[in-house]
């Protein structure tokens, strides 16, 4: 069950934090929005499984994507929603892999490209899912401490945003070629290039309660792809 799992759960990495656009996000009130959506996850599926009768497994996440979604479209964007709508999405995959197990619908993996497939997903979700998480908190923040708001806006647009990925991706780096510790040098050489900002309480405090977010569940995914990788 585990690998079919792994294997659904990347399909909904690539879906959800890979090729869903700005776009499809803002308009996913409508209903044709939602329905391509959970297709192209269906789709994803279908593809990663590599089992070509094994078409209801696509289905299922179909409408268990869509009712999700669907759900989610009604509750206020924040960052306890997120955490709801993945945990919800990843107990549906764990539920469909289990019962297309047991129904016979598919069989445990035995394709190609495991390692590529699995990796890639774990680099996307620490990168860009972690993203999703960390910019809802740094907005929630913002909106509550105004004056914070008015100083984070006056560096580059979306600067923060571009350096926390390129941080993710080293740390994800770091740990899947057994070298952590060059995630001290990574925190030593931020805290260098903060110090400015650590003069003025409210921005350190942002910046730390942000870095350590994200640092964590970089790491924490990292590691969990680097197990899940030994599955294959």
């Amino acid at each position: 069950m585990l690998t079919t799992f792994i294997l659904l759960l990347s399909a909904h990495v690539f879906g959800d934090f890979l090729l869903q656009t700005n776009a499809m996000v803002r308009n996913k009130g409508k209903g044709w929005v939602l329905l391509s959506h959970a297709v192209l996850h269906g789709a994803l599926a279908y593809g990663l499984l590599q089992q070509w009768s094994a078409w209801p497994i696509p289905v299922a996440v179909v409408v268990m994507h869509s009712a999700i979604d669907w759900v989610k479209g009604r509750c206020r964007r924040s960052a306890r929603a997120f955490v709801l709508d993945q945990a919800s999405h990843v107990v549906s995959l764990a539920v469909i892999a289990a019962v297309g197990l047991w129904l016979g619908w598919c069989v445990p993996f035995e394709g190609q490209g495991w390692q590529g497939i699995v990796g890639f997903a774990g680099f996307v979700a620490s990168v860009s899912g972690v993203g999703f998480y960390v910019g809802e908190i740094a907005g929630k923040l913002m909106e509550a401490n105004g004056e914070l708001a008015d100083t984070i806006k006056s560096g580059l647009r979306d600067g923060g945003k571009q350096i926390g990925r390129l941080e993710r991706a080293l740390i994800f780096a770091f740990i899947l070629v057994g070298e952590p510790t060059g995630i001290g040098f990574l925190v030593a050489a931020k805290s260098i290039l903060r110090f400015e900002d650590a003069k003025q309480r409210p921005v350190a405090e942002y910046v730390i309660i942000g870095t350590l977010w994200s640092f964590g569940l970089a790491m924490a995914l990292a590691w969990l792809t680097q197990q899940a990788i030994g599955l294959g």
